[in-house]
């Protein structure tokens, strides 16, 4: 059976949804004074990345279209965040170099899972 996109997207959509509302809630990985520095518009771009991935999950767009718009976006991101960061905010989003570093790898995982695993969007057929 396998890792497919379907179970990729789900997972990864999900983790993404409850890393934005952890944002709302005092921790040390996420928030104001996280390891991962985020602010209100952050979260809500984590929780739209979730529902993007679930949404590709439960809707004829398809598991393998969520992750590639996802991975695109964030790889534009990680991009960004190199070049485009200024006093710890880039298009209003917070972000430090732990954000930066982990948009590449946010990005290169999710485009491997879009682009390299089989779909698995179809039921299987019964014997």
């Amino acid at each position: 059976m396998g890792l497919t996109a379907r179970t990729a997207a789900f997972v990864i959509g999900v983790v993404f949804l409850i890393v934005g509302a952890l944002g709302y809630v005092a921790n040390p990985i996420v928030g104001p004074a996280g390891l991962f520095l985020t602010n209100n518009l952050h979260n809500i771009v984590h929780i739209a990345s979730g529902i993007v991935l679930l949404l590709g999950v439960y809707t004829g767009l398809g598991s393998s279209m969520a992750l590639k718009i996802v991975g695109v976006i964030y790889g534009l991101v990680a991009i960004c965040g190199f070049f485009m960061v200024m006093d710890g905010m880039m298009f209003g989003v917070a972000i430090n170099e732990a954000d930066k570093w982990l948009h590449v790898v946010l990005a290169a995982v999710i485009l491997a899972a879009g682009f390299l695993l089989p779909a698995g969007d179809t039921a299987p057929a019964a014997a």
